[in-house]
C-alpha cells in the first residue's frame, strides 16, 4: 500500500506535470512575473467558470477576504458577523480593519453558521455577515441572503473551502459558492480544492462598480500608474502560480468528484456506527448520487465521534500511519487574539461541543480503494475495542 498522505499533491502533479512544467517554463522564458498573460487568462477562465462577472487575483486567501471587506467601505466600529468555528482568517481580517467581528455558533448537523444565532447578533451598528462554506459544503445562502436584504447588510462569502461546490437554491437554480453574496474571497493554498504551489487568492463579485474599487485596492490603490485614488495594499498573483491553476482548473469537477467518490466510501464503512456520525449534505438534496447534488466538496472529510475518546482515536490513527486533523480544537471566542466580555458560553454550546468530537480524515484526489479500506478498518476496530 502507498503511504497515506492527509493530501497527496505529489500524485496529483503526476498527472498534470507536462501542462505544470511547460507554463511555468514559458513564464520564466517569458519573465512577465506579475500580473502577465497567465494571470489574465486564468481570471478569465475562472470567471467563465464560475459563472461571475468579475474575478480579481491576488496574494492569497487571507488578503482577499480583507480586500472585499475594504471594497465595501466598511468603517472601524462596524459589526461583522461571522462563525465561531473556522479557521482564524476569517476573523483575523475584521479585527484588522478594525472593525468589531461578531461571533455566533453554528449547526451541529453541517457546522455552517447558524441562521438563528445570526438574528440574535444583529444590532444597529451590524453591517455584514460572512458566511463560511466550512469543508466544502454550501451554507444556507437562501436565508442568509433574506436576513440580509431584511436589514440591508452585506453579504461575503468566505469561500476558501468550497471552489466548486454548487449551492441549490429552494427555486431549483443553481450557482457556484462565492457568486451568491455581494462579494466573496477564495484561497489557493497549496492543499485547497484548487490549489497552486504557493499562496495565491482571489476575491469575486458580480457588482461592477464594488470590482472596480476592488482591482485599485489590490495594487496600491492604482489605476493609472503613479496615481494613487483610493488606500490600497500590495496583494497580486504571480504569474507562475496562476500557470498552475490554469493548468489545475480544467480538472477541478473531476478533482471534486473525486473527492465526492472518496467520501461516499469513507461513509459507507462507517454507517449505522453509533460513536460515528458522517458528513451531511445541504438539506436542499439527498446528496446520495454522485452526479446528484454538488453541494459539497469535501476540502474536508470531517467526522463527529460522540460518546468516545476522540483524542486517543487520533492518537491511534498517528500509531498506525494514517495522518488526521482535528480542525478546530478551540473556538475561536476562546483564543487570546479574539476574547471578548461580550461573549457568553452559552451562545457558543454546539462550537464548544463540536472541538471535542472533530476529527478529519485523508481527503485528497489520490485516494485509492485500498488505502480507504486500511483507514475505515483501523477507525472501526478501534471504536470497537475502546
Amino acid at each position: 500500500m502507498r503511504k497515506i498522505q492527509m493530501v497527496d499533491l505529489k500524485g496529483q502533479y503526476k498527472n498534470i506535470k507536462e501542462r505544470v512544467d511547460s507554463s511555468i517554463m514559458n513564464v520564466i522564458e517569458t519573465t512577465a512575473f506579475v500580473n502577465g498573460p497567465e494571470v489574465h487568462q486564468f481570471q478569465k477562465e475562472f470567471e467563465d467558470y464560475l459563472g461571475v462577472k468579475h474575478v480579481i487575483p491576488c496574494a492569497n486567501g487571507t488578503d482577499a477576504l480583507q480586500i472585499a471587506m475594504m471594497g465595501l467601505g466598511l468603517m472601524p466600529g462596524d459589526e461583522v458577523i461571522t462563525a465561531d468555528f473556522t479557521f482564524a482568517a476569517t476573523v483575523e481580517v475584521i479585527a484588522l480593519l478594525q472593525l468589531t467581528p461578531v461571533l455566533v455558533d453554528v449547526d451541529p448537523v453541517n457546522f455552517n453558521i447558524d441562521i438563528e444565532a445570526i438574528k440574535k447578533a444583529i444590532t444597529p451598528k451590524t453591517k455584514a455577515i460572512v458566511p463560511v462554506h466550512l469543508f466544502g459544503l454550501a451554507a444556507n445562502m437562501d436565508e442568509i441572503m433574506e436576513v440580509a436584504k431584511e436589514h440591508n447588510l452585506y453579504v461575503i462569502e468566505d469561500n476558501a473551502q468550497g471552489i466548486g461546490a454548487d449551492y441549490t437554491s429552494k427555486d431549483g437554480t443553481k450557482q457556484k459558492t462565492g457568486t451568491i453574496g455581494h462579494v466573496a474571497s477564495t484561497s489557493f493554498f497549496p492543499s485547497k480544492n484548487l490549489g497552486c504551489y504557493g499562496d495565491g487568492g482571489a476575491i469575486f463579485t458580480n457588482d461592477d462598480d464594488l470590482a472596480h474599487i476592488i482591482r485599485g485596492i489590490v495594487n496600491h490603490g492604482m489605476y493609472e500608474r503613479y496615481h494613487h485614488d483610493v488606500v490600497g495594499v500590495n496583494s497580486r498573483l504571480d504569474s507562475i502560480q496562476a500557470a498552475v491553476l490554469r493548468a489545475k482548473l480544467p480538472h477541478l469537477d473531476d478533482y471534486n468528484k473525486a473527492r465526492k467518490i472518496a467520501a461516499q466510501k469513507y461513509s459507507e464503512a462507517f454507517k449505522n456506527h453509533k460513536n460515528i456520525i458522517t458528513p451531511t449534505g445541504c438539506g436542499n438534496c439527498s446528496n446520495e448520487e454522485i452526479d446528484g447534488c454538488n453541494c459539497h466538496v469535501y476540502h474536508q472529510y470531517t467526522l463527529k465521534i460522540v460518546d468516545a475518546d476522540r483524542d486517543a482515536l487520533v492518537k491511534h490513527l498517528n500509531e498506525k500511519e494514517i495522518p488526521c486533523g482535528v480542525y478546530y480544537p478551540i473556538p475561536l471566542h476562546l483564543q487570546k487574539a479574539y476574547q471578548d466580555e461580550r461573549y457568553k458560553e452559552e451562545d457558543f454550546k454546539v462550537t464548544n461541543q463540536l472541538v471535542k468530537e472533530v476529527i478529519s480524515l485523508p481527503m485528497h484526489t489520490e485516494l485509492d480503494d485500498e488505502q480507504i479500506d486500511y483507514i475505515t478498518k483501523t477507525v472501526i476496530e478501534f471504536m470497537e475495542n475502546n
